[in-house]
């Protein structure tokens, strides 16, 4: 019996008794978990005698497999755009917190795209590099754009910027700029003033973090410092998946911040929001739950959190080789799990069992699958 493959299993499980948790009885929980153990178990099982002659089809040449198997090296893109620190020691800090986002991006296997980062670049300002990145054809991409903003910003005349070395951007600006982009978006502005980046960049796919809730909010903000930490710590993993969504970096950078203003006894003076359903609107980590909001939708619509959730890194590494097709997948089955939570009012205790474990078991096969092109580490 494959034991890291059990492993996967009971985390998958686990992951889903997180997301599902607030819906369902600890009965409940615990009936699914025997129930999903002994399927486990069978299942693994049956799929033990047949593992040989499988890996021979494969290496007979099985093209169709083959092929699906086949998932791009590179998860995503990550664009971390320092701008204009004013100070020695302001620039200190931006390069220490690009450094880590610079880890985090390796880690993870993404594209790393760095702009101001990395001492003058000849190719143009950096405004202009910034644009010609976003508007390249990459816009139809099933994998995550990463836009990371670390620096300044500005508020006047209810235009807010972010403070690049010479030219300014604002937010109207990106937002012409990722027109007609389909991929997933992540936004994150650490500046202070960034509160507006979220009513212009807010829509479909896309997930926008801001450091501040508004535009009046013009004082240095620390909130960067405590998401580059967040982002790449194991702590931040609530679900205990072996990610870190951005989601729940942003619930514990929160925190820090929370935590500084205290300790130093001072008005804070900053309070970053998240926005991922699209209404342009944002939630502060206050309003959540663990990684649940704590409070009702109004007029049906979703609340923040969801898309954030699943937007990932993996800042230990080793990241499941998931194909394009298996991640579409995958988001299909955690969208029927997200709509059961909701219906968990409606359904007593037998009818939800009875819909949940085949979402189960079908992310765990799912799961199964990816683990089978993992390499095998050798002693």
């Amino acid at each position: 019996m494959n034991c890291s493959l059990i492993c996967y299993w009971s985390n998958c499980f686990q992951r889903l008794a997180i997301k599902i948790f607030a819906a369902v009885s600890v009965l409940g929980v615990m009936r699914l978990l025997f129930v999903f153990s002994c399927l486990v178990c069978v299942q693994i099982d049956a799929n033990a005698q047949p593992a040989t002659s499988n890996k021979a089809t494969a290496e007979s040449g099985n093209g169709k497999r083959d092929e699906a198997a086949v998932s791009s090296s590179v998860a995503g893109q990550l664009v971390l755009v320092v701008g204009a620190a004013g100070t020695e020691e302001f620039g200190a800090a931006f390069e220490a917190w690009g450094e880590r986002w610079r880890e985090v991006a390796e880690q993870s296997d993404f594209e790393f795209v760095p702009i101001g980062f990395e001492g003058k670049s000849d190719e143009g300002s950096d405004r202009e590099l910034l644009r010609s990145t976003l508007t390249a054809g990459t816009k139809n991409q099933s994998t995550p754009l990463w836009v990371v903003l670390i620096g300044h910003g500005t508020y006047a005349r209810d235009v807010a910027k972010f403070n690049l070395r010479g030219p300014d951007v604002s937010g109207a600006e990106l937002a012409k700029w990722m027109e007609g982009t389909k991929r997933p978006i992540v936004i994150i502005n650490c500046a202070s003033a960034s509160g507006p980046f979220v009513n212009r960049l807010s829509g479909p796919q896309r997930v926008v973090v801001t450091a501040t809730r508004s535009g009046i909010e013009q004082n240095y903000a620390r909130f960067g410092a405590f998401l580059s930490e967040a982002i790449g710590s194991q702590e931040s993993d609530l679900d205990h998946d072996g990610e870190v969504s951005i989601h729940e970096a942003f619930l514990r950078a929160s925190a820090g911040v929370r935590r500084f203003y205290e300790s130093e006894d001072r008005i804070v003076t900053e309070h970053a929001i998240l926005d991922d359903n699209g209404d342009g609107k944002g939630t502060p980590a206050t309003m959540f739950r663990g990684v649940r909001p704590n409070a009702k939708a109004k007029n049906g619509v979703a609340l923040d959190g969801a898309a954030a959730l699943r937007i990932t890194v993996t800042p230990s590494g080793g990241r499941l080789p998931f194909t394009a097709v298996e991640l579409k997948q995958r988001k299909e089955i955690e969208d029927q799990i997200d709509a059961l939570r909701g219906r968990a009012g409606e359904l007593d205790q037998k009818e939800l069992d009875a819909v949940l474990l085949p979402l189960m078991l079908r992310l765990s096969r799912l799961y199964q699958e990816v683990q089978t092109r993992v390499p095998t580490r050798e002693n």
